[in-house]
């Protein structure tokens, strides 16, 4: 028993998100402590399964009502619990695939804007004022913003050094500091390490802060938490990759 749960704690991965470091991703792994197991469950049926239940939660959202909103912050957590998953599956049973991390990344992106478009519309039901459409909108805009300039900025460092992929995924290797076999002050420093990451505002901040809002029906104040928040780093970050590639050497790049 402890030998496979040191192999499952293994597949978490070393750098996760703030709600998932510490609550999201290890109930993933004791929910995969059985599933890992059972062959009909592959990681990119969890996958699928965790997009349909993100969903699921949108619908709730918007349908409104105490009810309704509570359901949808617990299909949030169970989304994002499966979206934790499939990717400690997947390299548990060395089954990594590059088709897997695609359909796994994208539908991510999806039920973000699935959400918060959901929220902005209960919001607007309730208050009757377009102002939380708006929020939302410039929170989905900016969000995306941060995943397409990495990926503008990748192609482009790529272009000027083809090796550059391979040195980002070097830097990129963590050795863990922390969980099974560390003690218990190694953990306690882990803790308290992590907690700065609530102010990255990323997926992992979204579980808390939409269900916190779901549960306390505290949807508008919560929206401008996500658009000033979104606006910020979406701006932050692009401007920061703008500047590391001006910082390399010039090279004709195809629009």
């Amino acid at each position: 028993m402890t030998a496979k749960i040191t192999q499952l704690w293994a597949t978490k991965t070393k750098d996760d998100e703030w709600w998932s470091s510490f609550v999201t991703a290890p109930l993933g792994i004791v929910a995969n402590y059985w599933a890992v197991d059972m062959r009909v469950v592959t990681p990119n049926r969890i996958t699928a399964a965790s997009f349909a239940v993100a969903v699921a939660a949108a619908l709730c959202i918007l349908i409104g009502g105490v009810q309704w909103f509570i359901a949808a912050a617990v299909l949030i957590h169970l989304s994002h619990i499966l979206d934790c998953m499939d990717g400690q599956m997947a390299r548990y049973r060395k089954t990594s695939s590059p088709v897997g991390s695609y359909f796994d990344r994208l539908t991510d992106q999806v039920q973000v804007t699935l959400w918060f478009g959901a929220i902005g519309y209960a919001a607007y039901a309730q208050s009757l004022s377009v102002v939380p459409v708006f929020l939302a909108l410039i929170g989905i805009a900016f969000y995306g913003l941060r995943g397409y300039v990495k990926y503008i900025a990748m192609e482009i460092e790529t272009a000027m050094d083809p090796e550059h992929p391979a040195k980002m995924a070097h830097l990129r290797r963590l050795e863990p500091v922390a969980g099974l076999g560390f003690g218990f002050t190694a953990n306690a420093k882990w803790f308290l390490k992590e907690q700065p990451k609530i102010l990255d505002f990323d997926e992992g901040v979204f579980i808390f802060m939409l269900s916190a809002a779901l549960v306390f029906d505290q949807l508008t104040p919560m929206l401008w938490i996500f658009a000033a928040s979104q606006l910020f780093w979406g701006s932050f970050r692009a401007w920061q990759r703008g500047m590391n590639i001006a910082s390399n050497h010039k090279l004709s790049i195809q629009k």
